[in-house]
């Protein structure tokens, strides 16, 4: 131990026991005592045996520093202790022990340079800690001195600075917090103002800034409070859309949109729109239908706020039916006026919003993208229900229509329905393009049924008025036109047929505004259905003549005019038949001529003026009302046209009943009645004529239906004498009755170009056959009207008795004719001055004079042939007596009359120069001249026989007679 120690002071360090302060937990070695250094001296030194020694040492005393070796020792003891056991086991111990000190000596002397330089390592650096105390307790004292003398003012002044800022920061947000809790009256008073778009501005900052201060917990209930209200908005947002569909106003739709927009929910409102657009129509259609309804109803306990619409349009009354339409239509109005003006701010709103913006960047881009496709579906949208809204319009309207049964409504009332629907109609169409399907389909059912009966009527009226007629003149004025009667107003009014009567009241306004629309016209005020209330009243119609005369003014024009050949009508020129001879008018009237006549100045007057009847005159006015009704309602054209044609059938059909029918000079061969007029006739009375009401062909009963379309055939009053010669047996009321057909017939001729554009295509050929085959045929039924009163005023039969006194087999050339020829023509001047008495009181127009002149000449002529047919024996001279005698004739006839050529001349000079002809010609004059009866024919050669045809000829020439004769029979 001593050495050790003597080593470690010639080194000059410190002993390990001064040292050991210094040391590590783990350098804090157990040193050996004094006694253990001096047996480890004694004890032989063997490095294998030492070896051995440390080996043989238990592992648990190599275990850890807190081992118990003395505890562990004790507890090995066995329970009976033996000493010599107990020492031999401490020296074996002790040997361990020293061989363990002994090992530990020599690492301590091996690591002894290394101990010594970790030693002055620790010494170096327990220096440094001591001078680093030193500088840390200065410090300190600075900081001390520093803190004391300025920081701690200056860090005050800095923390207060923040506190402050903080402070103003949460002063900020109370404010901002009381501002949000004062919102809810804020909006409620923009939504009171309907600032829907402010409101809903005001609405997402405030969910916008709730959202910022969420972590207060009076935020959090005022975020759900303002989620709530902007429904509330969303909810009055809707109603606000719902009143532009019948007010439309730009500035509260202009919000309305906004305020979507905001919400981003334009496709939504679009949507929305269209349902109020529908609700808006039935909801308007039922207050409408249903204040008439009650209005009428009275005090009645009929629950019919409860009923549908249609069963509700079922209680509308007759007297209530049109101003209930009328009201109906202009709500209608105003609802798809609304939706125009609704279409027209959406395309203007677009123009204003497609200028192009260059895109910031992406999401603008995407914002442009959405705003296209939300316009994309508007415009789409809106175009869609146009055709929808309109369908409801029609089908509202079409109940309405079929609601009420229109058979009875007078004719005018039923004429504004019609008018009314077609202006609706027009509306559809300048609306949507659309043809209005549904309303044609309902008022065609409705005009159906109401025509019929109404044609029904006016059928059975207007035979009654035939039956009463007493075919006296209608005094009407010489300018009388069919346009200056109320029922043909509509056509002055409108060139088009396609233009509904009340369209033309706004052709007054200018023509720059008839090619405005509809839309155009009353898109800011005034209502297109309001037309027929304003223009209600009658209008004055002035086409009767007075007393005669039609104004003092034209009683003194003809004074006035005579000097002016021009002046005078070419009516009066062509038509005028002299009053005083008869004879038929020149081709023109010279001034003398007028002057002549000024002492009948009135009738030279009322020459011009048509010739008609009052029940002419009616059945004009019907064919006005049909074509009006025809002109506002195209479906049923057709029927109304073939009504139209009946009406002129069974005036026709009546005329030639009362005045032509008269079977006895029908067979009178001289085709009185064209094959085409007679089948006109024929067909009138199959179709129209209701033979079995009269007593005809009772044994066969036609079906109830046929005979139901089919009126009486009428019969003439009694009032009208037929048969009076003073008359000349009727010719007044002949002459006013055929003329007044062929006036009728000259004013449907008129009317055909305008009924043509009418007609439906396929059912054009109708009516260009009931032109040509019965409206052509009215002056047609001249011939055998005028036949009649040729055949009886003249006494043919005196004249034949007077030829078969005279003698024909003379044997020398007279010079004087028969008497018989100035008996003839004595008639012939009584005729011509009868014929001037009666132009006193009624026309004879031209053709008239015409038919009865060529009637009464062509039955002298065949008076005269039929006389000289009944001669038995006659010679050469003779027969030239019968050329003087009808020379005469027609040279004093020729100044009675202004006919030319004189009818039938050719007939009598040709039979009497056949006396001349010899066997053969006689023969092929007989076949080519078929015109002659058998019995004239058979005279013709029998009086021949003997001077120049022989017995045998004779029987040649009958036998040829008795050849044609024989297809006849």
């Amino acid at each position: 131990m001593q050495k050790i120690k003597s080593l470690m002071a010639r080194q000059g360090l410190k002993s390990p026991q001064e040292s050991m302060a210094d040391l590590s937990p783990v350098e804090n070695l157990r040193i050996p005592s004094k006694e253990e250094l001096r047996e480890l001296r004694e004890q032989p030194i063997d490095p294998q045996a030492e070896q051995e020694l440390i080996d043989s040492i238990e592992e648990v005393y190599f275990s850890n520093d807190s081992f118990d070796m003395v505890q562990h020792e004790l507890e090995k003891l066995p329970p009976e202790l033996n000493l010599q056991e107990l020492e031999e086991y401490r020296d074996k111990l002790k040997k361990q022990q020293a061989a363990v000190s002994k090992k530990v000596a020599d690492l301590i002397l091996e690591k002894q340079p290394a101990y010594v330089k970790e030693l002055e390592r620790v010494t170096a650096l327990q220096t440094n800690l001591q001078l680093a105390a030193v500088i840390c307790t200065n410090a300190r004292r600075q900081l001390s001195v520093s803190k004391e003398g300025f920081t701690e003012a200056s860090l005050g002044l800095l923390a207060n600075q923040r506190r402050r800022q903080l402070l103003t920061g949460l002063l900020k947000s109370l404010r901002t917090i009381k501002t949000l809790q004062r919102t809810d009256v804020r909006l409620s008073e923009m939504l009171e103002e309907e600032d829907y778009p402010g409101a809903i501005q005001l609405c997402l900052e405030c969910q916008k800034a709730a959202s910022t201060f969420k972590h207060y917990s009076c935020i959090s209930e005022l975020n759900s409070k303002l989620q709530d209200t902007l429904e509330q908005i969303e909810e009055q947002l809707d109603v606000a859309l719902s009143k532009t569909c019948k007010n439309f106003d730009v500035s509260h739709y202009t919000k309305v949109q906004l305020a979507y927009t905001l919400l981003g929910k334009t496709q939504t409102a679009m949507d929305q729109l269209h349902m109020h657009f529908t609700q808006a129509i039935h909801n308007t259609v039922f207050q409408v239908v249903l204040g008439y309804v009650e209005l009428c109803a009275g005090n009645a306990d009929t629950k019919f706020q409860k009923m549908q619409y249609k069963d509700l349009c079922t209680h509308i009354t007759l007297d209530s039916y049109i101003p209930c339409l009328m009201d109906l239509c202009k709500a209608l109005w105003e609802v798809m006026l609304s939706y125009h003006r609704t279409m027209q701010w959406h395309e203007e709103h677009d123009k204003l919003e497609t200028a192009p913006t260059p895109a910031v960047d992406d999401t603008a881009a995407a914002e442009s993208d959405e705003l296209v496709v939300d316009r994309s579906y508007v415009k789409k949208k809106l175009e869609h229900g146009l055709t929808r809204i309109w369908q409801d319009v029609q089908l509202k309207v079409k109940a309405y229509i079929l609601g009420t049964d229109m058979s009875n409504f007078k004719y005018d009332d039923f004429i504004v329905v019609l008018d009314v629907i077609s202006r609706l109609m027009q509306v559809g169409e300048e609306f949507c393009g659309s043809k209005s399907e549904v309303l044609q389909e309902s008022i065609k059912r409705q005009s159906v049924n109401y025509f019929k009966n109404y044609h029904r009527t006016r059928l059975e009226e207007l035979r009654m008025f035939l039956e009463n007629e007493t075919w006296e003149l209608c005094p009407v004025k010489s300018n009388f036109n069919i346009a200056q009667l109320h029922e043909f107003k509509f056509m002055g009014q409108c060139r088009s047929p396609s233009v509904s009567p009340s369209r033309q009241a706004v052709s007054s306004t200018g023509l720059a505004q008839e090619e405005l629309s509809l839309f155009q016209q009353y898109l800011q005020e005034g209502n297109p259905f309001e037309m027929h209330t304003e223009h209600k009243e009658e209008e004055t119609e002035d086409v009767l003549a007075s007393n005669g005369y039609e104004s003092d003014e034209l009683e003194k024009s003809v004074y006035q005019d005579y000097d002016s050949d021009s002046d005078v009508p070419e009516e009066l020129k062509q038509d005028y038949v002299d009053e005083q001879t008869g004879d038929a008018p020149l081709k023109s009237v010279s001034r003398e001529t007028i002057r002549s006549k000024k002492k009948s100045d009135y009738n030279l007057n009322k020459t011009n003026a048509p010739i008609l009847t009052n029940t002419t005159l009616n059945v004009i006015r019907l064919v006005g009302k049909y074509m009006q009704m025809m002109n506002i309602l195209k479906p049923i054209a057709f029927d109304v046209i073939h009504c139209v044609s009946q009406l002129f059938d069974y005036y026709l059909y009546a005329v030639y009943t009362f005045f032509g029918r008269n079977d006895m000079y029908e067979s009178s061969g001289l085709g009185l009645i064209s094959s085409r007029l007679r089948t006109t006739l024929n067909r009138i009375q199959e179709s129209l004529i209701d033979m079995e009401a009269v007593g005809e062909n009772t044994g066969v009963h036609g079906p109830a239906e046929d005979r139901k379309e089919k009126v009486p055939s009428p019969h003439l009053s009694q009032l009208v004498v037929l048969t009076n010669s003073g008359t000349l047996y009727g010719l007044a009321q002949r002459v006013v009755a055929t003329e007044s057909l062929v006036f009728l017939a000259e004013q449907f001729e008129s009317l055909q170009s305008h009924l043509d554009t009418m007609m439906p295509l396929a059912k054009k050929p109708f009516l260009q056959q009931f032109y040509s085959q019965t409206v052509s045929t009215a002056s047609e039924l001249r011939k055998p009207i005028y036949w009649i009163v040729a055949a009886k005023a003249i006494d043919y039969e005196q004249m034949l008795l007077m030829m078969a006194g005279v003698k024909w087999d003379i044997r020398e050339i007279m010079s004087q004719h028969n008497v018989y020829v100035d008996a003839l023509l004595k008639e012939f001047e009584q005729f011509n001055k009868r014929l001037g008495d009666v132009s006193r009181h009624v026309r004879i127009p031209l053709p008239v004079s015409n038919v009865l002149w060529e009637h009464c000449i062509r039955l002298a002529n065949r008076t005269l042939v039929e006389g000289y047919a009944n001669v038995k024996k006659c010679s050469n001279e003779g027969r030239a007596l019968m050329q003087l005698d009808f020379q005469q004739f027609l040279m004093k006839l020729e100044k009675l009359t202004d006919l030319r050529p004189i009818p039938d001349k050719e007939f009598v000079e040709t039979y009497i120069k056949a006396y001349y002809l010899t066997e053969n010609d006689m023969e092929q004059f007989i076949k080519n001249h078929r015109e002659y009866s058998m019995k004239q024919l058979a005279n013709l050669v029998n009086v021949c026989l003997g001077s120049h045809i022989n017995k045998k000829a004779r029987q040649k020439l009958l036998a040829a007679i008795d050849d044609i004769d024989r297809p006849k029979r």
